[in-house]
């Protein structure tokens, strides 16, 4: 019978291909170099994490600095939004964590990521798949605390994720964050008044007097 893969070895093995993947992005990634660069061989890699891309995205889901992560600490620490002005405070945190030394360099490899998941979505679709779908469930959980039906915080929880991620490329590239500060507190401010409105009422719902509200 085959012993089983080493805990702690598997472990040591995921913190060191993220640390290599950060370095050298993925577009040139192949086993052998990196199993080199490790003191491993591919086989071994294989025999841990079956293929590439698996490793890849377990070595991304491990790792305790990552921004989603560091969302639900949060929230967990002050507490869950309860009010539009306290969801903004919670966003504006949030973003400026982007910023964070040991974050934004962990950014450059999800936004890779991203863009083969584009072109090959057998590859790394999964990754950006996961990605996306947490962010937005936990966004999604944050404006139902606000009263707001599913739908109506999917909606907003898919508006913010998205647009949050498409002001995170340009200052990655020539790091003008103060310009991309600039369009996010002006995203909120398009955003929160929103946030305020009351959930539209259902067909056929009577007021107190009995009067059709909406038909």
């Amino acid at each position: 019978m085959p012993r089983p893969p080493d805990p702690a070895k598997r472990r040591d093995l995921l913190d060191r291909v993220r640390e290599y993947v950060m370095r050298n992005g993925l577009a040139d990634l192949s086993l052998r170099p990196l199993a080199k660069a490790l003191g491993t061989s591919d086989r071994m890699l294989l025999y841990y994490f079956g293929t590439k891309e698996r490793m890849i995205a377990e070595a991304l889901a491990i790792y305790e600095r990552r921004p989603l992560l560091r969302a639900r600490e949060l929230l967990k620490t002050v507490g869950r939004p309860t009010t539009p002005a306290g969801l903004r405070r919670f966003i504006e945190e949030v973003w400026r964590q982007f910023k964070d030394p040991d974050v934004r360099a962990t950014l450059p490899l999800f936004l890779e990521i991203m863009s083969v998941s584009v072109f090959h979505p057998d590859r790394y679709g999964p990754v950006m798949h996961d990605i996306v779908t947490e962010w937005t469930a936990l966004l999604t959980s944050v404006f139902r605390d606000l009263g707001m039906g599913q739908d109506r915080a999917r909606n907003q929880a898919t508006l913010l994720t998205d647009a949050t991620v498409g002001l995170l490329i340009a200052p990655l590239a020539d790091d003008h964050w103060d310009h991309a500060d600039t369009a996010f507190r002006a995203l909120l401010d398009s955003l929160e008044p929103g946030w305020h409105a009351p959930e539209p009422t259902a067909p056929g719902v009577r007021d107190h007097g009995g009067h059709c509200l909406q038909e």
